[in-house]
């Protein structure tokens, strides 16, 4: 029999989310789910549906789904809407909230607006960022580049590839706006170099510093903001001599400050979270 699904739709950077709390809501099929509403004209309209839980141990943990349905690992824009969902329904009135993924333990320390008492911005730790991981970017003969070119349809990006739990390929351009982003981020997501396929980042620098970027997600495609893909690009650009270790980095929707820390390794991402609208739809397992 069809049940009915609460949810809050939230975005960051209007990088926007589906959010159920499957404490009371579980869902059975939330592939399923995450393509019948990430759809704009049928569904609510979102770039996939993210599930906050608890595991057996009383830890709160976070599930992403793409709008295609395939789970993804983490979602950096996704967490701190998390982390502000907690706060906002009274799941926890802590402001630091270690948060379990698929990508390991992310830390997140939220931001209160007085007087409203509810989370406006949050800063999540974002642990070391993987710039060697085979089984995700491997060259033909086998061996790993983090830096590297990737041939596809007889056309070479030079680019630098950063994992932050899941893959990001960060490709430097003189104006990131003149990119074909429909044509390119599709053609370079399934490049064979990536047997997982990956997210595509073009960035170019701002004249006061600041790191353009324009993402496609794997699984998602052109999306206004991507968490991991800002800490991804922010390593790139250090890497790559187009930033410090403290950089702002601008997308369709919104700016994030990145922060790589020299003492631990760490990325901290700070950025927005915000509820857009809440509501609830038909689930049929």
């Amino acid at each position: 029999m069809p049940k009915t699904i609460a949810f809050t739709k939230m975005h960051g950077c209007g990088n926007c989310y589906i959010y159920v709390d499957t404490t009371r809501y579980p869902l059975a099929c939330p592939e399923r789910a995450a393509v019948l509403w990430s759809d704009v004209h049928t569904g609510i309209g979102s770039d996939g549906l993210i599930l906050i839980g608890k595991d057996a141990s009383g830890n709160f943990t976070m599930r992403i789904f793409n709008a295609d349905g395939s789970e993804g690992r983490m979602c950096g824009n996704g967490a701190r809407c998390v982390g502000k969902f907690i706060y906002d329904k009274h799941l926890s009135d802590a402001t630091e909230i270690d948060l379990h993924t698929l990508s390991g333990v992310k830390h997140l320390s939220l931001h209160v607006d007085a007087a409203t008492d509810t989370v406006d911005r949050v800063t999540v730790d974002m642990g070391v960022p993987d710039l060697a991981v085979s089984s995700q970017c491997a060259t033909a003969d086998g061996s790993l580049l983090s830096q590297s070119v990737v041939a596809v349809d007889g056309k070479e990006y030079v680019g630098t590839f950063v994992s932050m739990g899941n893959p990001h390929f960060v490709v430097f351009v003189d104006d990131s706006e003149r990119i074909n982003l429909p044509v390119v981020g599709p053609t370079l997501e399934h490049a064979a170099v990536f047997p997982e396929r990956c997210n595509i980042e073009f960035v170019s620098v701002c004249p006061d510093g600041t790191l353009r970027m324009r993402v496609w997600e794997r699984g998602s495609g052109i999306t206004m903001a991507c968490g991991t893909g800002a800490c991804a690009t922010a390593v790139a650009a250090c890497l790559t001599g187009h930033a410090g270790r403290h950089c702002r980095v601008m997308m369709d929707g919104g700016t994030l400050e990145i922060r790589w820390s020299e003492s631990d390794g760490h990325i901290y991402m700070e950025g927005p979270a915000t509820t857009v609208c809440e509501g609830s739809m038909p689930y049929e397992e």
